[in-house]
């Protein structure tokens, strides 16, 4: 009998504690930025976790570690979907946009597929000639 009120009390506490955080974040609004995965170079190395601001004009990703990486100039060369392979690292119901800039760099993007407008609007498609 003892053994159920002690877990009757661990379920209400901890149940307390989660309806606090929740309210804390829906509280503090909407995170900007747009929530995403990427790799640079294109096709090499391993995907980050992220988020791709566009402010003023000038597309950005500031990977969840270490210093924002700027787009200066970027454009949207191709969306695809994942492979399996990729699929493993990122979730498979996403799409992958393929980016170069201005200085030759290259850099995968990859956003929930619901996200991807938003994405092309940051860094818009390239001209096709």
């Amino acid at each position: 009998m003892i053994a159920f009120v002690v877990a009757v009390l661990g379920a209400a506490g901890a149940g307390w504690l989660l309806r606090r955080r929740h309210l804390r974040r829906v509280a503090a609004g909407p995170v900007p930025g747009i929530p995403c995965m990427a790799r640079q170079p294109a096709g090499a190395g391993r995907w980050r976790p992220g988020r791709v601001y566009a402010d003023a004009g000038t597309a950005r990703w500031v990977p969840g570690r270490g210093p924002a990486v700027p787009l200066p100039g970027g454009r949207a060369t191709g969306v695809r979907v994942p492979s399996v392979r990729e699929g493993l690292s990122i979730n498979p119901g996403s799409r992958i946009v393929t980016c170069a800039y201005e200085d030759g760099g290259t850099i995968e993007i990859a956003v929930m597929a619901l996200d991807l407008r938003e994405l092309l609007t940051a860094v818009p498609e390239a001209d096709s000639p």
